[in-house]
């Protein structure tokens, strides 16, 4: 019999404080507004230093582009990389994922302890944070924004497959899912399954596959495609 399996439970062993308001987002409705109250802040601050011509919006967007796209992906690409090519890495990742990674010179704050999932052809692991916006920034950068909403949070729980179609993707049924639900002591890594035909990749290669969406489970790596002319 197939059945998907949570794990949000995961919380409640672990603890959910979120006593590090600057690692995390608290998406709760404010009455008179539908944007959270740190988002209202935020904007605020950002109004006042425009205003003051302390910071050029052009040039803070382009910032924000670049540490959610590049840099934080790109860290968690190198990781995946590394335990697709590297059997003892990947190993090692399993049963020390904030050694392993930390390895590389990816740190998070003190105190914050990173597990490694591995995702199986029968296996799929899926991610989220219930209660807030819980994120590994050092290995993904900025936490994507319906990462961060409130229905993503909910519906990741209750209805896995039904979320990762609305991502674009639908999984046999005879995959099992497991949704991990993080803390403010313990974030995951999904590590995806490595697509086919990629034996002779470097790692700079194989990282280039490797997609934010897939170290979170909501979706797949980029398949491999050789170039004209490569033998």
């Amino acid at each position: 019999m197939n059945q998907d399996e949570n794990h949000a439970g995961e919380a409640d062993r672990h603890g959910h404080s979120h006593a590090d308001a600057g690692d995390h987002d608290h998406p709760h409705d404010h009455e008179g507004s539908a944007l959270p109250e740190m988002d209202l802040r935020v904007r605020a601050l950002e109004s006042l230093l425009v205003e003051k011509g302390y910071i050029d919006p052009a040039a803070l967007d382009v910032f924000i582009e670049t540490y959610e796209h590049a840099v934080g992906p790109r860290n968690g690409a190198r990781v995946v990389a590394k335990a697709w090519s590297d059997p003892s890495y990947r190993q090692w990742l399993l049963a020390d994922a904030t050694a392993a990674i930390a390895s590389l010179g990816y740190t998070g704050r003190q105190g914050e302890h990173m597990v490694a999932l591995e995702n199986t052809p029968t296996v799929h692991n899926m991610v989220v944070c219930t209660l807030c916006s819980c994120y590994p920034w050092t290995v993904l950068g900025l936490p994507p924004v319906w990462y961060k909403s409130a229905p993503y949070r909910s519906r990741a729980v209750i209805d896995p497959r039904g979320v990762l179609k609305e991502f674009g993707f639908e999984l046999p049924a005879e995959v099992e899912f497991r949704v991990w639900d993080s803390t403010a002591e313990v974030r995951y890594l999904v590590l995806p399954v490595r697509p086919a035909g990629t034996d002779a990749l470097s790692e700079d290669e194989l990282a280039g596959l490797v997609t934010r969406d897939s170290m979170i489970g909501t979706g797949l790596p980029l398949a491999y495609t050789s170039q004209p002319g490569a033998t």
